[in-house]
């Protein structure tokens, strides 16, 4: 299936420019976003703490959603460098900070703030630098290859617009591209091959196109059942993606070596699939199973379950990242109810599980703000997947 033909894309025209224009006009002024960075500069609360003693090390932010923080982890170390608190820089403390993207040589990071309608741009030392205003944005996708950066929209939005937003890194400003379906939530780039890739929460249907481009096709999925696909993973050589089904377990598997991207296998992995990762060698898939407290191991050739990881720390586990020398993987959990006790006496923290690729052992358990929700890694090799 195709999107809009060339004359019906002319007729939508004066429709995708009136709307660009009023994106333009809802955007912050620049004294506006000249006072937020000011206010951040100020370091007030940590938020600006220096990081210059770990300047070269790779770092990894989570978002706490419930908290409205991010957590700048050395990977390199793994502690807890900083927490960034959004509600000091005049973000509301129900904006519900929920995932992150960070730049490959980490010089800059995003953010998304989904009852704020905003995408963030820090510095590496946590200035903020940029905004941009896009209704209930959720998952984040930056593309290595260009200047942009994809935002779907929330799972939390019941009937966002049909669209996926395409920001340019460098001045904030958004463009959309319609997608045709609704509830648009899963989200990456391929810059292997030079698309993205969106998913409906709503049906089974996946939109992807080149990037930069507003014209998508659509990739029907089958299935008697709404599989509710959260969000994908991309292999490193770009010849494989998979995706999680939070209805039905299910974990597909697409084959991306032709134009037209296929579904060559579906694997029950259960208790609610959500943000998976490959090994940074792609022989591996990590995906955390938010409804089981666990996290699968799956192997990336004859697509079998290798290990299924448990720990008290991983409770309801939600994103999930591989350090740049691939040798340990780190899995976000939102800990909501509390069942996780805190070692400091924190309310219901949530938690970096910090995990030895290899040998499946624990590592650490880093405790961040409540809801940890999504989380992304600074990629030395050229962009986190």
């Amino acid at each position: 299936m195709h999107a809009p033909s060339n004359s019906q894309e002319r007729r939508l025209r004066p429709a995708l420019l009136a709307r660009r224009a009023a994106a333009k006009a809802a955007r912050p002024t620049l004294a506006l976003l000249t006072a937020l960075v000011a206010s951040s500069c100020a370091g007030a609360g940590g938020v600006a703490t220096p990081v210059s003693a770990q300047e070269s090390h790779p770092y990894l932010y989570v978002a706490s959603q419930d908290e409205v923080t991010v957590s700048v982890i050395d990977m390199a170390t793994n502690e807890l460098v900083t927490t960034v608190d959004l509600k000091e820089l005049g973000y509301s403390p129900t904006a519900k900070a929920h995932h992150t993207a960070v730049e490959p040589d980490g010089s800059f990071w995003y953010v998304s703030l989904i009852a704020d309608g905003r995408v963030l741009k820090f510095d590496r030392q946590n200035n903020l630098v940029g905004e941009a205003s896009f209704e209930t944005p959720g998952m984040l996708s930056l593309d290595p290859s260009s200047n942009l950066l994809y935002v779907g929209r929330s799972m939390a939005a019941v009937n966002p617009p049909q669209r996926v937003g395409m920001i340019d890194r460098t001045s904030m400003t958004l463009e959309e591209v319609d997608v045709f379906f609704p509830r648009p939530h899963a989200l990456t780039v391929d810059p292997t091959n030079g698309r993205f890739f969106s998913a409906s929460l709503g049906q089974n249907s996946v939109a992807y196109g080149a990037t930069g481009e507003e014209e998508v096709d659509l990739l029907p999925i089958d299935g008697m059942m709404n599989h509710m696909l959260v969000q994908f993973a991309v292999s490193p050589d770009g010849r494989r993606m998979v995706a999680g089904g939070q209805m039905t377990g299910d974990l597909l598997v697409f084959d991306l070596t032709s134009g037209t991207p296929s579904v060559i296998e579906s694997m029950d992995v259960g208790g609610q699939p959500w943000h998976p990762v490959f090994s940074r060698d792609g022989s591996e898939v990590w995906i955390p199973n938010q409804a089981a407290n666990t996290v699968t191991v799956i192997d990336a050739d004859s697509w079998t379950i290798l290990d299924v990881i448990e720990h008290p720390a991983l409770v309801e586990p939600h994103g999930s990242a591989i350090s740049p020398d691939g040798r340990t993987v780190y899995v976000s959990s939102r800990n909501v109810a509390g069942t996780y006790q805190s070692t400091t006496g924190a309310d219901r923290p949530g938690t970096v599980v910090v995990i030895d690729r290899e040998s499946r052992e624990v590592l650490k358990v880093i405790e961040v703000g409540q809801y940890a929700a999504g989380m992304s890694a600074q990629s030395l090799a050229g962009g986190d997947r």
